[in-house]
C-alpha cells in the first residue's frame, strides 16, 4: 500500500508551471539553470524593546504563529548611548524558512495576507538588490489571518526577503511573478 507524500501547492506549481515558463522566456537549455527560491527570511525590528522586554516575547509568539517555525530574538552588537541601547540586548525577531515551510508561507502570503492590505494595488518592484534577491516591507503584522487582532499589543511591521538563485533582478522578478506575487503594473 503506497502512501502519497504531501507536497505544498507552490512546490508542485514550480516544477510543473514555473520551470517550463522561465525556460521558454530566458532560453535556458537545462531545467537546472532555472532560478529557484532558496529561502525566505523574515525579520522584525522592535526599537521599543529596549525599555519593554515583553514586546520581544509577544513578537516571537506572533512570528512563530505566522510562519509555523520558531522565531529567534536578534541582539544588539554595540552600545549606542543616544538610544539607551546596551550590547547584547534583544532588539528584534527573525526567522528563516526553507523547504516546505517556505512554500507554505509564500502560499499564505500571496493568497491570504497581501489581499488584506488596505488600498492594495500590488507590491512595489523596487525592492530588488541587484543580485536577484527581493525584499518586501509589510507595515502591519495583522494582515496575516493567523494573528488575533484582539491579542495584539502593538502594531509592528516586518521585512520579508526572498533569496533566489537568480543572477539578475530581471530573472528574479520573472520567478516571483510566476509564483503569483502581485507586482504593481508599470
Amino acid at each position: 500500500m503506497a502512501t502519497t507524500q504531501y507536497q505544498p501547492r507552490l512546490k508542485s506549481k514550480y516544477r510543473e508551471e514555473v520551470v517550463p515558463a522561465l525556460q521558454k522566456q530566458f532560453q535556458y537549455t537545462s531545467s537546472m539553470q532555472v532560478p529557484r527560491l532558496k529561502k525566505i527570511c523574515i525579520n522584525q525590528g522592535i526599537g521599543d524593546a529596549v525599555s519593554d522586554k515583553k514586546l520581544i516575547e509577544s513578537a516571537i509568539k506572533e512570528m512563530t504563529t505566522i510562519t509555523g517555525q520558531k522565531a529567534v530574538p536578534t541582539h544588539s552588537t554595540k552600545d549606542i548611548s543616544n538610544f539607551k541601547l546596551r550590547k547584547g540586548v534583544a532588539i528584534g525577531v527573525r526567522v528563516t524558512l526553507r523547504g516546505d515551510n517556505m512554500y507554505e508561507f509564500l502560499d499564505r502570503l500571496i493568497a491570504a495576507a497581501l489581499p488584506r492590505i488596505r488600498d492594495f494595488k500590488g507590491v512595489n518592484d523596487k525592492g530588488f538588490d541587484g543580485r536577484g534577491n527581493y525584499t518586501l516591507g509589510v507595515t502591519e503584522q495583522i494582515i496575516f489571518p493567523e494573528i488575533d487582532i484582539d491579542k495584539v499589543s502593538k502594531i509592528q511591521g516586518m521585512d520579508i526577503t526572498f533569496v533566489t538563485s537568480a543572477g539578475t533582478d530581471k530573472e528574479a522578478y520573472a520567478l516571483l511573478a510566476e509564483f503569483g506575487i502581485p507586482f504593481k503594473k508599470k
